[in-house]
């Protein structure tokens, strides 16, 4: 599948040094360096296309969008991959719901996301592949998992078993009595009769039905949920065997980090034998006005609403990008509002023939951004120049400001 329209990014002058990029990584439970390198693999698990694009996606997204950009900043080539869950349960259920097709609800969202992607202002990954079209990629990953007798049979599923990876559980942290209720809510079947542990995570699930399905040695049938991200990731990221890691960066909102990028690691490597990440990055999750954003709440806010609402895109990414990615956010509208003001304020102070020095200020988005993505203290540089330039210094290039931002917040003005 064909992702949306690449971006032209402008490049830093050389004169602003770029430091390593340092992300909370939750395998390790602390912020880390990334080692110093001149390619990074970085995979980050798409959408179920069912309700796109809404404004938890849209924060997810942003945050490995700044991380391209920074590590591209370095001059490093960044291999982005991302997937789409073009066949899942809940796809079927809504298409169901609907009254539609099940190919055609995904296509129109996809195609709604991409317009989302495209006004956000995010930087495509190179290989954007649906479900659907890496079946062969699937149906020989999960031979390899039964080459490796890691697998086992439950009437005619197959289902993997958790503990053959012996990392397994190191990458959340969590206990066994969270990881089986996470797991009850999240996808899985802790209960079914015939496991032989509560964990182990359905790799196959036999064609049921009226329900799709895909030919494999193992009869016909269609991928449990994890499988298709390592199975994707590995072909399309092409680790480097000498590597003690597979990828560098796996992705996801902080909903992911159990049972999803858990499950998809395990399976990873008792594939190729390699641990699969290096870090494992999670974006926070988005509320509104009190209460969790939510399909089943029926609250969720999407960003081509606001967009046709004449909502300015950049003023999504400030508002995002006022906390730090890894927390939750509560959404109010206020949020926006502000952000809508600033966007317009910068815009004035960019447009004008003499502005504050602009060297600082870049340097200062660099260094917030390198700690972590520490995007409220770049947009507090940001204002601090704004109003400087207000009280009327001089000295700086408007044009090379601009450009940074949008090089490195996606900012472009």
């Amino acid at each position: 599948m064909r992702a949306w329209p690449d971006l032209y990014i402008p490049q830093l002058h050389s004169r602003f040094q770029v430091p390593q990029l340092a992300l909370f990584n939750t395998s390790a439970q602390k912020v880390e360096t990334l080692p110093k390198k001149s390619h990074y693999r970085m995979y980050v698990c798409g959408i179920t296309p069912y309700d796109a694009t809404h404004l938890g996606h849209a924060a997810t997204y942003l945050t490995f969008d700044l991380i391209n950009r920074f590590l591209r900043a370095t001059g490093a080539k960044v291999d982005f991959v991302q997937n789409i869950t073009d066949i899942d349960d809940p796809l079927l259920e809504r298409a169901q719901r609907d009254g539609i097709d099940w190919k055609d609800l995904a296509q129109s969202q996809v195609d709604l996301f991409m317009g989302d992607m495209t006004d956000l202002h995010i930087i495509p990954p190179q290989n954007y592949i649906g479900v659907v079209e890496a079946m062969p990629l699937v149906v020989d990953a999960v031979q390899k998992l039964r080459d490796a007798g890691t697998t086992y049979e439950v009437g005619s599923d197959i289902y993997y078993r958790v503990h053959s990876d012996s990392e397994f559980g190191k990458r959340s942290h969590y206990s066994q009595e969270k990881m089986l209720e996470i797991f009850a809510e999240r996808g899985g079947d802790p209960k079914k009769p015939g496991k032989e542990d509560p964990l182990d995570a359905l790799v196959w699930l036999s064609q049921r039905e009226g329900e799709p399905g895909w030919p494999s040695p193992f009869g016909a049938g269609r991928p449990g949920w994890h499988i298709e991200c390592c199975a994707i990731a590995l072909h399309y990221l092409r680790p480097d065997a000498s590597d003690d890691y597979a990828i560098d960066i796996q992705g996801g909102g902080s909903d992911l980090i159990f049972p999803h990028h858990e499950m998809s690691a395990a399976q990873s490597r008792s594939i190729n034998g390699q641990k699969f990440a290096r870090s494992y990055v999670h974006a926070g999750m988005i509320g509104l006005d009190g209460e969790k954003m939510s399909k089943s709440l029926g609250n969720l806010v999407f960003v081509s609403k606001l967009i046709s609402s004449g909502v300015n895109p950049a003023a999504i990414r400030w508002a995002l990008m006022g906390h730090l990615y890894a927390a939750d956010l509560m959404w109010t509208d206020s949020l926006l509002v502000q952000a809508a003001n600033d966007i317009d304020r910068l815009q004035l102070n960019l447009a004008r023939m003499e502005v504050a020095p602009t060297d600082e200020v870049i340097a200062k988005v660099i260094a917030a951004l390198a700690q972590n993505l520490d995007t409220p203290r770049a947009l507090d540089a940001i204002k601090r120049w704004m109003e400087s330039t207000e009280a009327g210094a001089t000295g700086g290039v408007a044009g090379e400001l601009s450009r940074a931002l949008d090089t490195l917040l996606g900012i472009a003005l």
